[in-house]
Order: structure tokens, then C-alpha cells, then sequence
């Protein structure tokens, strides 16, 4: 009889551990996938001055916008929570917006090679982000459910684990990709 109370005890060591551990790994997996967002949205700030000073020249009744840009950069720098930095994606995407839209008037900055590959930069960081938003929300959707189904959940509350914040926005206008096809 001792030796069977011995196996039950041992085997839900065993369970118990890799329950902790698969937490683990998910939770990490979650933060991995938030890093790649951040290195993604840092990219796109990071792009944002070259920008700026190529359409600077066009953009003198706009000041605001490059004003707003630089200052939501600055930011982007302090927030500190997944729904900060979704706040200030969604503000960055309406400036640059506003800038792209600057080159439709403006066919001389249109056929300026270095804007033509400034665009093609954000083109691709904007594909990046997508991506990484949705590979963020998917480990976080997984994590979570991890922490709310049977027998994870009693695992996750003897050890503290707390769900994560899916990257969201708050509006349809948000949910979209920054369009920088200007070729038509």
C-alpha cells in the first residue's frame, strides 16, 4: 500500500512540474513575442526621422505633424504597458498617414529615390508589425486559456500567474496597416 501511495505522490510531482513548467514556457513565449512587436514598432519610430526630413521641405503648413510625430516618439521611449504602446501605434499610424499623404501632391518627393525607399522600409515594418501583433495576440491566447482550463488553472493560482494583455486597438481606423502604396 506504501508503495503505490508512493507512485501517486510521485506522479503528481511530475504532472505538477510540467504543468509549471509548460506555464513557463508560455509566459515566456508571451513575452518573446511581445519583444518582437517592440523591436518592430522601435523599427518604424526608428524610420520615422528619415522620413520626416524628406518630407520636411513639403510639409511646412504641417509642423504639427512633425511636431506630434517627434512627440509620440518620445513617448513610445516611456510607456511601459501593452496598451501604452497600442495607444501610441494607433497615434502614429493617423501622422503618418498625414505624411504619405503629402507625397500625392508632391510629384517631384514621389519619384525621389530615397523616399521610394523610405516607403518601401515602412512597407516592410508594417508587414512585420502584423505579423508580430498576431503572433503576440496568438501566445497570449494560448497562455491565457492555459490559465483558466483544468488542471492549469489550480497550478497558475498556487503560483501567482497572471494573464497577459492582447495587443488590441480601439478603433476600426487603428486596425489598419499604414498604406504607403503610392504607385497609383
Amino acid at each position: 500500500m506504501g508503495l503505490i501511495i508512493l507512485i501517486v505522490v510521485i506522479v503528481l510531482i511530475i504532472m505538477i512540474v510540467g504543468m509549471y513548467n509548460g506555464l513557463i514556457r508560455s509566459r515566456n513565449k508571451v513575452k518573446n513575442a511581445w519583444s518582437q512587436i517592440d523591436v518592430q514598432l522601435q523599427r518604424r519610430f526608428d524610420l520615422i526621422p528619415n522620413l520626416v526630413d524628406s518630407v520636411k521641405g513639403y510639409m511646412k503648413h504641417e509642423e504639427n505633424v512633425l511636431t506630434k510625430v517627434t512627440e509620440l516618439r518620445t513617448s513610445w521611449a516611456n510607456a511601459t504597458t501593452v496598451g501604452e504602446k497600442a495607444e501610441l501605434d494607433h497615434q502614429l499610424t493617423g501622422a503618418l498617414k498625414t505624411i504619405m499623404a503629402v507625397s500625392e501632391n508632391y510629384p517631384d518627393l514621389k519619384a525621389s529615390q530615397n523616399f521610394s525607399e523610405l516607403q518601401e522600409e515602412l512597407r516592410n515594418t508594417e508587414n512585420k508589425i502584423s505579423y508580430s501583433r498576431q503572433f503576440y495576440n496568438d501566445s497570449v491566447t494560448l497562455y491565457n486559456t492555459k490559465l483558466e482550463v483544468v488542471p492549469t488553472n489550480i497550478i497558475a493560482g498556487i503560483f501567482n500567474f497572471k494573464p497577459e494583455e492582447l495587443f488590441k486597438t480601439d478603433s476600426e481606423e487603428a486596425r489598419k496597416n499604414v498604406k504607403v502604396d503610392f504607385n497609383h
